[in-house]
């Protein structure tokens, strides 16, 4: 399951994770989002213990959407030690996304 959680700086919440952190943008009014919330799941649970998966929602957190030039939704960003490595935009299965991130992990 993703961590639904308040934080008091978007900076703060990827500094204090040990983990590579995959930040799910989204909206609640967006139907592929909406797919895209079991097959998180699925990648959580195949990749337990070496990522942290949070959802953003873009609405709430329009300049965060900004800031990392989110203009297609669901995108999913990859950070590690704070900074961005992958991208990936629109719907993949759960297969798709974890081979993607793999690289990044460990």
């Amino acid at each position: 399951m993703a961590t639904k959680q308040q934080f008091t700086s978007f900076a703060d919440l990827l500094t204090q994770s040990e983990l590579p952190t995959l930040v799910d943008f989204y909206a609640t009014w967006c139907g592929p989002c909406q797919m895209m919330a079991p097959i998180l799941e699925q990648v959580n649970a195949q990749l337990k213990g070496q990522i942290k998966v949070v959802k953003i929602d873009t609405d709430r957190y329009p300049q965060l959407a900004s800031q990392y030039q989110i203009h297609a939704l669901p995108t999913l960003v990859l950070f590690k030690n704070a900074q961005p490595v992958e991208r990936i935009e629109g719907v993949l299965v759960a297969d798709q996304l974890v081979q993607r991130l793999r690289p990044h992990l460990g």
